[in-house]
């Protein structure tokens, strides 16, 4: 699809759009992906210009690699993606947020035309992002803002390269590419947590397999230790979502005012176990070098991109790393029932072992 076609096809998007709130929202997000996909320009151009910076060159020459190693070995449908280069004047492409209400951890959903429903809302713009989650918190929600360096359009259009990217460091750039490329081979409407597991799953394979071909070591090494930072995380975070929804499983048993200072409790515990365990490591863990505040959006939010992850692995390395084989099993598990995809994943995630 031509840059122009698909500005047309963005700009039709809201003309069937019912509702003031809907058209102002849908306006922000059309023209944002519009203001980035106008600004871009050809990759190849940008290297075959003795002008352009040589740390940009690099880092566009490096992308260039990972797109050949994505369609080629990790069979991921690259199209056009990646291909133009945009700058965009700060750390994050959009800012996300999230909601989830006070007495529970399933973040609350909104829906989209192209990209189906989602348990996030995405803003170019910060101080809309804001406007929406005074409103929410206004409504009893709990809320996080988060800036998102990359996101995906599905294939839908050519997403390009952009400085979010090239600002990473090599191996992170790399597997933000794996993670943005993997949303075009499967996404399933209203289960953020099955598409966003897969993507982080082919991520951390992509980038293990990237790295060997590169005989990367250090890289390698890296790429562990921060996987291992993310599951001793995910199961400080799993501990304490057992005990939570124990807590707002019977609305009827305790008092709202009790249950808030046991949530309170609780979450204050979970602080004190992560930053502790954060004082160890070498570089920020998944919530940073420390964390200050955390609630239930906070929870959502990061157990849906890890919570699948072990499960994914596991299919993935009963296929031998057939990539193609691992996306077909994984189109047929999208196309079950939620619960028995859920299920599916749980016995393939205790199958799963780190070290084999």
């Amino acid at each position: 699809m031509t840059q122009l076609s698909q500005i047309y096809t963005l700009l039709l998007l809201i003309t069937v759009l019912p509702g003031c709130t809907t058209i102002g929202y849908y306006s922000q997000a059309i023209s944002g992906h519009v203001s980035l996909m106008w600004s871009a320009q050809p990759v190849n151009d940008l290297l075959e210009n003795p002008a352009t910076d040589p740390s940009l060159a690099e880092k566009l020459a490096l992308a260039r690699d990972a797109r050949v190693f994505a369609k080629n070995r990790l069979a991921l449908p690259v199209g056009d993606a990646f291909t133009e280069y945009t700058e965009l004047g700060r750390p994050w492409v959009v800012v996300n947020l999230v909601a989830a209400p006070e007495f529970s951890l399933i973040p609350r959903q909104w829906c989209y035309p192209v990209a189906g429903c989602q348990a996030y809302r995405g803003y170019f713009s910060l101080d809309d992002a804001h406007a929406e989650q005074k409103t929410l918190n206004n409504r009893g929600y709990d809320t996080f803002i988060g800036g998102v360096t990359a996101y995906s359009t599905l294939g839908w259009f050519d997403d390009p390269l952009h400085s979010g990217f090239t600002n990473l460091p090599d191996d992170r750039m790399v597997a933000l590419m794996f993670h943005e490329l993997a949303h075009r081979v499967v996404y399933v409407d209203e289960d953020t947590a099955f598409n966003e597991s897969f993507a982080t799953a082919v991520e951390l394979e992509g980038l293990r397999l990237w790295l060997e071909e590169k005989d990367d070591t250090s890289g390698f090494a890296a790429a562990l230790a921060r996987l291992e930072q993310r599951n001793a995380t995910l199961a400080l975070v799993e501990e304490t979502v057992t005990a939570l929804e124990r807590l707002y499983q019977d609305p009827d048993a305790v008092a709202a005012a009790d249950r808030r200072r046991q949530k309170q409790q609780l979450i204050a515990d979970l602080i004190a176990r992560y930053n502790a365990l954060a004082e160890g490591w070498d570089e920020p863990g998944p919530f940073g070098e420390s964390v200050d505040t955390l609630n239930n959006a906070n929870l959502a939010l990061f157990r849906q991109y890890n919570q699948y992850v072990p499960g994914f692995r596991q299919l993935l390395r009963e296929h031998d790393y057939r990539f193609d084989d691992f996306f077909e099993q994984v189109r047929a598990l999208s196309a079950r029932e939620s619960e028995q995809r859920t299920q599916a994943l749980l016995d393939l995630s205790e199958r799963f072992d780190e070290h084999l």
